[in-house]
Protein backbone atom coordinates (compact mmCIF):
# COMPACT_ATOMS: atom_id res chain seq x y z
CA UNK A 1 0.00 0.00 0.00
CA UNK A 2 1.31 3.63 -1.22
CA UNK A 3 -0.08 6.50 1.06
CA UNK A 4 -2.96 5.02 1.74
CA UNK A 5 -3.70 3.44 -1.92
CA UNK A 6 -3.69 -0.18 -2.62
CA UNK A 7 -0.97 -0.96 -5.17
CA UNK A 8 -2.84 -2.02 -8.52
CA UNK A 9 -4.07 1.38 -8.28
CA UNK A 10 -1.12 3.20 -7.18
CA UNK A 11 -0.34 3.87 -11.08
CA UNK A 12 -3.21 5.20 -11.49
CA UNK A 13 -3.50 7.35 -8.55
CA UNK A 14 0.17 8.54 -9.70
CA UNK A 15 -0.96 9.33 -13.22
CA UNK A 16 -3.70 10.79 -12.42
CA UNK A 17 -2.30 13.14 -9.85
CA UNK A 18 0.55 14.36 -12.15
CA UNK A 19 -1.82 15.29 -14.71
CA UNK A 20 -4.30 17.17 -12.61
CA UNK A 21 -1.06 18.79 -11.23
CA UNK A 22 0.45 19.70 -14.80
CA UNK A 23 -2.78 20.64 -15.71
CA UNK A 24 -4.93 22.24 -13.21
CA UNK A 25 -3.08 25.98 -12.80
CA UNK A 26 -3.51 26.26 -16.54
CA UNK A 27 -6.70 25.40 -16.41
CA UNK A 28 -7.81 27.43 -13.43
CA UNK A 29 -5.92 30.75 -15.12
CA UNK A 30 -8.15 30.00 -18.25
CA UNK A 31 -11.29 29.50 -16.43
CA UNK A 32 -11.16 32.33 -14.44
CA UNK A 33 -10.46 34.60 -17.52
CA UNK A 34 -13.40 33.48 -19.07
CA UNK A 35 -15.44 34.11 -16.06
CA UNK A 36 -13.87 37.93 -16.27
CA UNK A 37 -13.96 38.49 -19.34
CA UNK A 38 -17.93 36.61 -20.15
CA UNK A 39 -18.80 38.71 -17.66
CA UNK A 40 -16.94 42.21 -18.48
CA UNK A 41 -18.48 42.00 -22.22
CA UNK A 42 -21.95 41.19 -20.32
CA UNK A 43 -21.82 45.11 -18.87
CA UNK A 44 -21.52 46.46 -22.72
CA UNK A 45 -24.72 45.80 -23.18
CA UNK A 46 -27.84 47.14 -20.97
CA UNK A 47 -29.67 44.89 -19.18
CA UNK A 48 -27.46 41.20 -19.79
CA UNK A 49 -25.49 41.50 -16.78
CA UNK A 50 -27.68 40.96 -13.67
CA UNK A 51 -25.26 42.80 -11.32
CA UNK A 52 -25.09 45.86 -13.34
CA UNK A 53 -27.55 47.92 -11.46
CA UNK A 54 -25.63 47.29 -8.14
CA UNK A 55 -22.14 47.26 -9.59
CA UNK A 56 -23.31 50.90 -10.79
CA UNK A 57 -24.91 52.55 -7.70
CA UNK A 58 -21.98 51.21 -6.16
CA UNK A 59 -19.51 52.99 -7.72
CA UNK A 60 -21.27 56.08 -7.46
CA UNK A 61 -22.02 55.38 -4.37
CA UNK A 62 -17.92 54.77 -3.23
CA UNK A 63 -17.14 57.94 -5.50
CA UNK A 64 -19.61 59.72 -4.29
CA UNK A 65 -21.79 60.74 -6.96
CA UNK A 66 -18.52 61.80 -8.82
CA UNK A 67 -18.87 58.84 -11.23
CA UNK A 68 -22.33 58.18 -12.36
CA UNK A 69 -23.86 54.89 -12.99
CA UNK A 70 -23.30 54.22 -16.75
CA UNK A 71 -19.67 55.29 -16.61
CA UNK A 72 -19.28 53.36 -13.65
CA UNK A 73 -20.48 50.20 -16.02
CA UNK A 74 -18.80 51.02 -18.88
CA UNK A 75 -15.75 51.21 -16.77
CA UNK A 76 -16.18 48.34 -15.00
CA UNK A 77 -16.77 46.47 -18.32
CA UNK A 78 -13.21 47.49 -19.89
CA UNK A 79 -12.11 46.55 -16.41
CA UNK A 80 -13.02 43.12 -15.88
CA UNK A 81 -12.38 42.57 -19.85
CA UNK A 82 -8.67 43.32 -18.92
CA UNK A 83 -8.89 40.81 -16.65
CA UNK A 84 -9.96 38.08 -18.60
CA UNK A 85 -7.42 38.69 -21.40
CA UNK A 86 -4.92 38.93 -19.24
CA UNK A 87 -5.87 35.41 -17.20
CA UNK A 88 -6.39 34.15 -20.78
CA UNK A 89 -3.01 35.15 -22.45
CA UNK A 90 -0.67 35.46 -19.20
CA UNK A 91 0.85 38.27 -20.23
CA UNK A 92 1.41 40.79 -17.42
CA UNK A 93 0.04 38.92 -15.18
CA UNK A 94 1.18 40.52 -12.10
CA UNK A 95 -0.94 43.38 -13.16
CA UNK A 96 -3.52 41.44 -14.00
CA UNK A 97 -3.51 39.73 -10.76
CA UNK A 98 -3.35 43.58 -9.45
CA UNK A 99 -6.60 44.76 -11.22
CA UNK A 100 -8.11 41.73 -10.28
CA UNK A 101 -7.50 42.18 -6.55
CA UNK A 102 -8.85 45.56 -6.49
CA UNK A 103 -12.14 44.65 -8.51
CA UNK A 104 -12.74 41.86 -5.66
CA UNK A 105 -12.10 44.22 -2.84
CA UNK A 106 -15.22 46.86 -4.53
CA UNK A 107 -17.56 43.74 -5.47
CA UNK A 108 -17.92 43.14 -1.28
CA UNK A 109 -18.64 46.98 -0.69
CA UNK A 110 -22.35 46.38 -1.57
CA UNK A 111 -22.47 44.07 1.11
CA UNK A 112 -21.69 47.03 3.55
CA UNK A 113 -23.55 49.70 1.23
CA UNK A 114 -26.64 47.92 0.38
CA UNK A 115 -27.53 45.13 3.40
CA UNK A 116 -31.30 45.38 2.96
CA UNK A 117 -30.68 44.12 -1.36
CA UNK A 118 -27.65 41.87 -0.02
CA UNK A 119 -29.15 39.90 3.13
CA UNK A 120 -32.58 38.81 3.42
CA UNK A 121 -31.27 38.36 7.13
CA UNK A 122 -28.09 40.46 7.82
CA UNK A 123 -25.37 38.81 8.17
CA UNK A 124 -26.27 35.07 7.53
CA UNK A 125 -28.91 35.17 4.90
CA UNK A 126 -27.87 36.86 1.71
CA UNK A 127 -30.36 37.06 -1.13
CA UNK A 128 -29.38 36.19 -4.16
CA UNK A 129 -27.48 39.38 -5.06
CA UNK A 130 -25.59 38.35 -1.78
CA UNK A 131 -24.70 35.22 -2.45
CA UNK A 132 -23.45 36.48 -6.49
CA UNK A 133 -21.38 38.66 -4.16
CA UNK A 134 -19.78 35.96 -1.50
CA UNK A 135 -19.24 33.40 -4.33
CA UNK A 136 -16.56 36.04 -5.23
CA UNK A 137 -14.44 34.73 -2.52
CA UNK A 138 -13.34 31.71 -4.55
CA UNK A 139 -12.61 34.10 -7.53
CA UNK A 140 -9.87 35.58 -4.88
CA UNK A 141 -8.75 32.00 -3.81
CA UNK A 142 -7.93 31.32 -7.78
CA UNK A 143 -6.23 34.52 -8.30
CA UNK A 144 -4.23 33.55 -5.01
CA UNK A 145 -3.40 30.56 -6.14
CA UNK A 146 -2.35 31.82 -9.67
CA UNK A 147 -0.39 34.58 -8.14
CA UNK A 148 1.67 32.24 -6.19
CA UNK A 149 3.16 30.97 -10.14
CA UNK A 150 4.07 34.36 -10.99
CA UNK A 151 7.73 33.50 -9.88
CA UNK A 152 7.86 30.03 -10.95
CA UNK A 153 5.39 28.61 -8.53
CA UNK A 154 3.72 25.08 -9.52
CA UNK A 155 1.97 22.27 -8.26
CA UNK A 156 4.09 19.29 -6.85
CA UNK A 157 1.78 16.17 -7.49
CA UNK A 158 4.34 14.52 -4.45
CA UNK A 159 5.98 17.24 -2.90
CA UNK A 160 9.87 15.65 -1.97
CA UNK A 161 9.71 11.97 -4.46
CA UNK A 162 10.86 12.51 -7.86
CA UNK A 163 8.04 11.41 -10.55
CA UNK A 164 7.82 8.68 -12.04
CA UNK A 165 9.17 8.54 -15.85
Amino acid sequence: MARGVPRPLDRIDRSVTETLARLGLPFLRISLGIIFLWFGVLKFFPGLSPAEGLAARTITAMSFGAIPGDVALFVLAIWECAIGIGLLTGIFLRATLLLLALQMLGTFAPLLLYPAETFTRFPYAPTLEGQYIIKNLVLIAAGMVIGATVRGGRVEPEPGHASEP
